[in-house]
């Protein structure tokens, strides 16, 4: 029976989501810390997933009033290989059910970073909103980042967008 997760075609490999394209993952070292080891690890939701669920690591249930922000701690700490980045960003069922979102989105977990991972979380609901200890609050997407050099220069080539940004191609 052929492998659905596996592509075919010129080039094509397995997916590095399927088993097959195990050997082709990229390994991240994490650390569960000691506030946090009854916890999960961060897992994908279902096999195509593209964010590994964050959990709070809080000692107690936390109350997040409307307009209010807090830095919720994830329990682990992650050593990303060199030239890749870890973006943690919203759960869309969050913001949709109850307002709740990231403040800084996407935020970004460097290579050479080895603390503990945070979520800074924001409620823009009306109702209060509970976290309680092992909830899924944030998704973590680990990225390869490509190498870039920049070079100064007098101009820059023309194009048809030219400097028009910040809504310049309409309202609607």
């Amino acid at each position: 029976m052929e492998d659905p997760a596996v592509p075919t075609g010129p080039g094509a490999g397995p997916s590095p989501l399927s088993p097959a394209g195990a050997e082709r993952a990229v390994r991240v070292l994490i650390q569960r810390l000691p506030h946090a080891v009854d916890l999960e690890l961060p897992a994908r939701a279902t096999g195509d997933s593209a964010g590994f669920d964050l959990r709070a690591a809080v000692a107690e249930p936390l109350v997040l009033q409307s307009g209010a922000r807090t830095l919720v701690p994830c329990g682990i700490a992650i050593a990303l290989p060199p030239g890749y980045e870890a973006q943690v960003r919203p759960r869309s069922g969050l913001a949709l059910r109850h307002g709740v979102t990231l403040l800084n989105s996407p935020g970004t977990i460097d290579a050479d970073y080895r603390g503990e991972v945070g979520v800074i979380l924001i409620h823009h609901g009306e109702e209060p909103f509970t976290i309680e200890r092992g909830d899924r609050i944030a998704q973590l997407v680990v990225q390869a980042l490509p190498a870039v050099r920049f070079e100064a220069s007098e101009s820059l080539p023309e194009t048809a967008r030219g400097a028009g940004g910040f809504g310049h191609t309409g309202g609607r």
